[in-house]
């Protein structure tokens, strides 16, 4: 059984800084690539960021610049350095992970979210 854990979101003034993480764990043989999604009311879930195994990074145009995703293989946990956010980062954000449980199976996972609020 596998398990993506968010924590890192609350309250932040627009222009401040929130660090979320993620963790993984359960029975995981390796992960794969490892992102940040996020969904705002009434709009779809999106992509934010993503990380590969090998360190090799994108993210959503609205968020370069200001971003940063990072992760830890030894402790199956990945990191969004969130700086200069706006109110149009409100949303609940949301791990997701390609996690093989056998050298030949994977299966792609979703933490429960934690919600993000830039509000003066």
């Amino acid at each position: 059984q596998v398990q993506l854990v968010e924590s890192g979101g609350g309250l932040v003034q627009p222009g401040g800084s929130l660090r979320l993480s993620c963790a993984a764990s359960g029975s995981i043989f390796g992960i794969n690539d490892m992102g940040w999604y996020r969904q705002a009311p009434g709009k779809q879930r999106e992509l934010v960021a993503r990380i590969t195994s090998g360190g090799s990074t994108n993210y959503a145009d609205s968020v370069k610049g200001r971003f940063t995703i990072s992760r830890d293989n030894a402790k199956n946990m990945v990191y969004l350095q969130m700086n200069s956010l706006i109110p149009e980062d409100t949303a609940v954000y949301y791990c997701n992970a390609e996690i093989r449980v056998t050298i030949l199976r994977a299966s792609r996972y979703w933490g429960q979210g934690t919600q993000v609020t830039v509000s003066s």
